[in-house]
């Protein structure tokens, strides 16, 4: 009976000692070994190239004469329809300009009134917003000021994440940190040294391995995302024995699994009396 309870101890500290996560598979921004160091407080430059739009985007786009410049200011849109986009907001998550914005649709145009499909695809912003003054010009001679926008960036978080989905942030520039933070940080138990980015290229999509415990993933391409990028994260193999996410879940595990292996053992023992 004795090497019965000193197997079970063994294999249940072997059990805890595997399933515990180091802190090296967790800590984000780490310098790593055999790369050059990043210290705190050294500038890092980026040069990013502009965004060009695809099929599925959605952009704002805001014209003004100067007539509308004297009855509303420099505000982009009236007070109706600021407080109609509040209530689209508060009613969707966020994703206004699904409701008020233009799509991208197959055939790389946008459809605008009056001015009917307007080709965008492979265009940057400006560029855009050139080529829609420009077709502007035949119907209005006065003063026109034409701004154009990306309607939020939107992504996907799927796998280990705390709050997996689809999210949409109003803004035009966004960091793969603020998109994890986002969707509620990763578990303890993902794969951070192996990220998954799926990626919209214009000729198509593009998978990419990150590794977000390394720092230099500040100097790299994949730090800022883009409108419709997909993050998977997957798991750690802790999760195939069934182990808790933290120390304090495995000791429970442990416990318990001590706890049901006396009750097993007194068990056989009484009927075998």
């Amino acid at each position: 009976m004795q090497k019965i309870w000193t197997g079970v101890v063994y294999a249940l500290v072997f059990l805890t000692a595997i399933s515990c996560v180091s802190n090296e598979k967790i800590i984000y921004l780490q310098n790593l070994e055999g790369e050059d160091p990043i210290e705190e407080g050294e500038l890092i430059l980026y040069e990013i190239p502009e965004y060009k739009l695809q099929y599925n985007d959605i952009i704002d786009i805001n014209i003004q004469t100067i007539e509308d410049l004297l009855e509303f200011g420099f505000n982009s849109k009236s007070t109706q329809m600021s407080g109609q986009m509040g209530n689209i907001a508060g009613q969707s998550g966020g994703d206004i300009y699904y409701m008020t914005g233009y799509s991208v649709d197959k055939n790389g145009s946008i459809q605008l009134p009056v001015l009917g499909d307007v080709y965008v695809k492979d265009k940057t912003l400006e560029e855009a917003r050139k080529g829609i003054e420009e077709s502007l010009r035949e119907y209005i001679k006065s003063d026109l000021y034409v701004k154009v926008k990306l309607g939020g960036i939107r992504y996907s978080a799927l796998g280990e994440f705390r709050r997996p989905g689809k999210f949409v942030v109003l803004q035009d520039r966004m960091t793969i940190f603020e998109a994890i933070a986002n969707a509620g940080d990763l578990t303890p138990i993902a794969k951070r040294d192996e990220i998954l980015l799926i990626r919209q290229y214009p000729e198509g999509t593009k998978l990419h391995r990150i590794n977000l415990n390394d720092r230099q993933m500040v100097k790299s391409q994949f730090y800022f995302i883009q409108p419709n990028d997909q993050i998977y994260a997957e798991p750690m193999k802790v999760r195939e024995i069934g182990a808790g996410e933290n120390a304090a879940q495995s000791i429970s595990l442990v416990i318990s699994s001590i706890t049901a292996a006396a009750l097993i053992i007194n068990l056989i023992i009484s009927l075998n009396k």
